[in-house]
């Protein structure tokens, strides 16, 4: 039982940068179950149409019954367990790196979240910090789902409280081919590409292209809002118009990555299962009445061991407003005005 005393204040106002020490592990609250309301949901927030994920059928021709939520459902649903602990009096999430997908998760599933600080460093201003953390969400099997790592800027409770010594994980630039993890009888042989959508495969794809992907997606506050509650993701300023300083709600960065991935369908369709996310940064904040564009260039192919599988490693950029030039980088290096996300991650395709 939880000790009780009467006099203690009830409530939390979560950990702000100096409740974090190195080597802490946080066990996240509360356990969640995904159903089919989950995937209906999700269908209705973000203009998703991959085959695997919206067809029973389809999947299971692919070697996959029962049909897997889309992967980024359980992305959300795990980083959402984070949030109380790790982010709910952050300033901005930064970046994600060296997030597998170990298994596919499945309506029934209950996904319960861990995280485990592996990194400190006060800024200069005395006032925030950058915290790092390797989270692992795990299904009712104990077994492990998806794991990766995040870093966050958190306000400090004290700008005069002490700065730890300052620890920088080593992180990975990306995970190898070779390191991915192919869901168990995954088999694209008999792949229906009339069903699917497109007829692109694996040898249509060239290092180096750029996609464009057309079309753009106006963000509205109730959508974001009812998905960042989907997810159980607390963070103030996705909901308190009184956490920010202009009074507008800070869209979360998830809804960002998700809009992108569905609008990424014209010209991907056949990207069916995201295998990991390298890398990812939140360039600029979005709000409501922007409008988000996505493109993608080919990073790098590879040929797997899953019998007519193969794998595409994916720039996805989003942007509020089109960039038909699909510029990232201005002339002095820097992001291009309008890019709100560079993400770097490997998807599963039929060869």
């Amino acid at each position: 039982m939880w000790p009780v005393d009467a006099t203690a204040n009830k409530t939390s106002a979560g950990n702000f940068f100096e409740d974090f020490t190195l080597g802490q592990v946080i066990e996240h609250a509360t356990p969640r179950t995904l159903t089919e309301g989950d995937r209906a949901l999700y269908g209705a927030l973000y203009p998703t149409r991959f085959a695997i994920s919206s067809s029973v059928e389809f999947a299971a021709a692919c070697g996959l019954s029962p049909a897997p939520v889309e992967e980024l459902i359980a992305f959300h649903v795990a980083f959402g367990k984070t949030v109380p602990d790790i982010s709910l009096n952050a300033v901005a999430n930064l970046g994600y790196a060296e997030c597998r997908f170990h298994q596919p998760v499945v309506p029934g599933d209950t996904l319960r979240t861990s995280s485990a600080v592996i990194g400190l460093k006060e800024n200069s201003n005395g006032r925030t910090g950058v915290v790092y953390v390797r989270s692992t969400a795990t299904n009712q099997h104990g077994q492990a789902v998806l794991d990766w790592c995040r870093w966050v800027m958190v306000h400090k409770r004290d700008p005069q409280a002490p700065a730890p010594a300052t620890v920088v994980p080593e992180l990975k630039g990306a995970l190898g081919a070779d390191e991915l993890v192919i869901p168990a009888g995954l088999d694209f042989t008999g792949y229906d590409f009339s069903a699917a959508g497109e007829p692109h495969r694996f040898g249509d794809y060239e290092v180096g292209e750029r996609i464009d992907h057309v079309d753009g997606v106006t963000l509205t506050d109730p959508e974001h809002m009812m998905a960042t509650r989907l997810w159980q993701n607390t963070a103030k300023v996705h909901f308190n118009t009184e956490a920010r300083a202009d009074g507008n709600r800070l869209i979360y960065g998830g809804h960002v990555i998700s809009m992108a991935r569905a609008i990424s369908f014209n010209g991907l369709a056949n990207a069916q299962l995201i295998s990991a996310i390298n890398a990812g940064a939140h360039v600029a904040p979005a709000f409501a009445g922007d409008t988000i564009y996505a493109w993608s260039e080919v990073l790098d192919k590879a040929e797997t061991s899953a019998p007519g599988v193969g794998a595409l490693r994916l720039r996805l950029v989003a942007t509020s407003g089109r960039d038909e030039s699909m510029t990232l980088r201005n002339g002095e290096g820097r992001y291009a005005a309008g890019v709100l996300l560079d993400l770097d991650y490997w998807v599963l395709i039929p060869r």
